[in-house]
């Protein structure tokens, strides 16, 4: 009962202290995303900025996303500190088996569509809190509920420039006490868009590396130049990593399963497979353990506890996680649509391995200068600025604060 009662004070203190602190004394956190960003591009000698803000702050050898190791699941990911079997968002494109309805990126109808979305993203923990937020393009801030997104928020769109989304950040930054957001979120495409089109190995994907790595510099300066250096936190990450794809990596699902009638929803390294009964359900397992080349396949009550994907109801009776470089192809529409892109480059895979690994960079007064170190889990994120901005986290999350504060000023 006496630990009940502390743990209830404590949390009482915190949220005083969080309601009592002044707009002027309350710091700046900036949450920039490189989507696709891999974690060794830093190392590659074209990164100047980059390497600036790792003396300035900390960096993080690897940034592991959770799995699926896609883009709309790790950025929801990380703003809520919910795992996407929790989160709600278990790949970018998905469909409720028992509605029918189906969530997609680029639909701009269901991305907005608050059904899909789980659990408390940050700009709702803060404005609850009383702290303004800000978004520019970040995967469910622009939600069609009012109370779930942040004050003030832009709806994607992609030809933005990206000193406009820069500049808007800085406007938002300038505005009038009162109306300024503290929590700030901004976005940028590139590297993810130049991974898939170029792969991560040649020589293109550097064009993009070092246009996003001057926009580092360009965002710094623009907040020195706003007298706030000594006021924000950035904390830069990727979503995930990206991998070559191989020249004979394409598994021709129409061919395997030619004889099945079974629904196969998801596409590129991670299919589902929803089953009409136990025995097709058996069948179509069977079947896809007896030509397994270039994938794991699991039903759902034994996909690996590592993963953290299987306490959903979206999920499949059976899933399918290719092995990194292959790719699943469904129909032979597919392969043909797939050729005539011929993509190099793809995430999704296990989150674990190397390839999949982001990038995470931190500077400003909360962070320590000049730190590096090992792995840091995205799912952490949540919880670490809800303590940098003095507000109190959703208590049902999976982010663990105790595996990343170590690289706060103490």
């Amino acid at each position: 009962m006496r630990r009940i009662f502390l743990t209830l004070f404590f949390t009482i203190f915190v949220s005083i202290s969080a309601f009592s602190a002044t707009p002027h004394s309350r710091p700046y956190v900036l949450l920039v995303s490189f989507d696709g960003f891999r974690w060794d591009y830093p190392d590659r000698g074209i990164t100047p900025n980059l390497t600036r803000m790792a003396e300035d702050g900390v960096r993080a050898i690897t940034f592991e996303p959770a799995f699926p190791s896609k883009t709309f699941p790790n950025h929801y990911t990380i703003v809520t500190g919910l795992y996407p079997q929790n989160n709600g968002l278990i790949n970018n494109r998905f469909f409720d088996y028992f509605t029918g309805k189906q969530y997609r990126v680029g639909d701009t109808i269901s991305v907005r569509n608050a059904y899909w979305y789980k659990g408390e993203a940050l700009w709702e923990t803060a404005e609850r809190q009383r702290v303004i937020s800000a978004s520019f393009f970040w995967p469910g801030s622009e939600v069609r509920l009012s109370y779930r997104h942040p004050t003030y928020f832009k709806k994607y769109d992609g030809s933005v420039p990206a000193i406009k989304r820069i500049n808007g950040i800085i406007r938002w930054l300038q505005l009038p006490q009162n109306k300024r957001p503290h929590l700030l979120f901004l976005y940028f495409s590139d590297t993810d868009d130049y991974g898939h089109r170029y792969g991560p190995n040649g020589t293109k994907i550097n064009e993009a590396i070092r246009f996003l790595d001057k926009q580092v510099g360009i965002l710094r300066a623009k907040i020195d130049s706003i007298g706030l250096r000594d006021s924000v936190n950035i904390v830069l990450v990727s979503d995930h990593g990206m991998t070559q794809l191989r020249p004979d990596g394409k598994i021709l699902l129409y061919k395997i399963l030619k004889d099945s009638k079974v629904r196969i929803d998801g596409y590129g390294p991670l299919v589902q497979f929803f089953t009409s009964s136990p025995q097709e359900k058996e069948k179509i397992y069977r079947t896809l353990q007896a030509r397994r080349h270039g994938f794991q396949v699991y039903k759902k009550e034994d996909i690996p506890v590592y993963f953290h994907y299987k306490n959903n109801p979206f999920i499949g009776d059976v899933i399918a996680v290719a092995d990194l470089g292959y790719t699943f192809i469904r129909t032979p529409q597919e392969l043909k649509k797939m050729k005539r892109r011929n993509p190099q480059g793809d995430h999704g895979y296990d989150n674990h391995t190397l390839d999949m690994q982001g990038i995470f960079f931190a500077v400003g007064p909360a962070f320590k200068t000049g730190y590096r170190c090992e792995t840091l889990h995205n799912v952490d994120v949540y919880p670490l600025i809800c303590k940098i901005l003095g507000i109190v986290p959703n208590q049902k999350i999976d982010g663990k604060l105790e595996r990343i504060e170590f690289i706060l000023h103490e």
